[in-house]
């Protein structure tokens, strides 16, 4: 059973744009000691649409090795075709990962029959592997609706949890929740857990962050599932600007952070995003500052 804080490992380049793997294991070091209770590698903030297959390959072989079976491991298969999901998904199994998040696609529209399609023929091809389906708002993923998601969950029993992430993700939550299908285990929140509490509330068994509030994030899960959820909205709160302004340069802002925290240096990324000038930089570190001082 998953459930709790489960970040998602960010991609860690030089910066003549090669895989950095010192400072990958840095980062998968932070999160195991700050007390995830599972790793997400390759997703959306890992930049896992900018990765050949062989640099996926060396990445999840060394996600293996730190965690060394001390946690649960997920490995994002996303990607447009069947196909590639299916390759993905095998080359995660090759290091021992049972569970697979694949993202319903852009592509395939709201049409329910192509997503039922798409990932039979994945479960078909991956007959052991559990699928978490990842629920993205377009334009990254499909943006299905809670009925729909209904629907193509009973069609692949293989699909075992959901990662929903369309705004507002809380009905949605109450929704798939409130269906009781024997097939699905949890929900899990997404949406960067800028919704984490309200997520909580309807249920839901865990968030899929990225990392570099991991600690922050543990803390908000132990405090709500100990029944202090006045604590729990303390420390969310805390988090909120940060958050906001990580919805802006996402990948960049975590790398940045990371930096800003003493966990690895590396700050280059692949995937087009806006850049953080001068002053966006004194504004994360104004904030952080806050953040520190007020949460140990």
């Amino acid at each position: 059973m998953l459930q709790g804080i489960f970040p998602v490992v960010p991609t860690l380049f030089t910066d003549d744009n090669q895989i950095d793997l010192e400072a990958q294991a840095k980062v998968i070091r932070f999160a195991i000691e700050a007390g995830a209770n599972g790793l997400v590698f390759p997703g959306v903030a890992s930049e896992y649409n900018h990765l050949t297959e062989s640099e996926r390959s060396t990445l999840l072989e060394l996600l293996s090795k730190e965690t060394r079976g001390a946690l649960p491991l997920v490995g994002g298969a996303s990607a447009p075709s069947a196909d590639e999901v299916i390759t993905a998904g095998a080359a995660a199994r090759m290091h021992g990962i049972e569970h697979l998040m694949v993202m319903a696609p852009h592509g395939l529209g709201q049409d329910i029959e192509k997503h039922k399609d798409f990932f039979a023929k994945i479960a078909g091809a991956l007959p052991r592997a559990e699928i978490i389906l990842q629920n993205a708002p377009s334009p990254i993923g499909a943006g299905l609706s809670a009925a729909s998601i209904l629907e193509l969950v009973r069609s692949v029993p293989s699909i075992t949890y959901v990662k929903e992430e369309t705004l507002p993700s809380g009905p949605a939550i109450t929704t798939i929740r409130e269906a009781s299908l024997p097939n699905i285990k949890g929900v899990f929140g997404g949406g960067g857990a800028r919704y984490i509490v309200d997520e909580f509330d309807r249920g839901a068994i865990g968030a899929m962050p990225a990392v570099e509030l991991t600690d922050l994030h543990v803390a908000l899960h132990r405090a709500y599932t100990a029944g202090d959820h006045a604590a729990a909205r303390s420390i969310y709160r805390l988090s909120l600007p940060l958050l906001v302004s990580q919805a802006i340069y996402r990948m960049r802002f975590t790398k940045h952070v990371l930096r800003e925290r003493g966990i690895v240096d590396s700050l280059h990324v692949r995937a087009p995003l806006p850049e953080m000038d001068s002053h966006a930089i004194t504004d994360m570190r104004v904030m952080l500052s806050d953040l520190q001082a007020n949460f140990s």
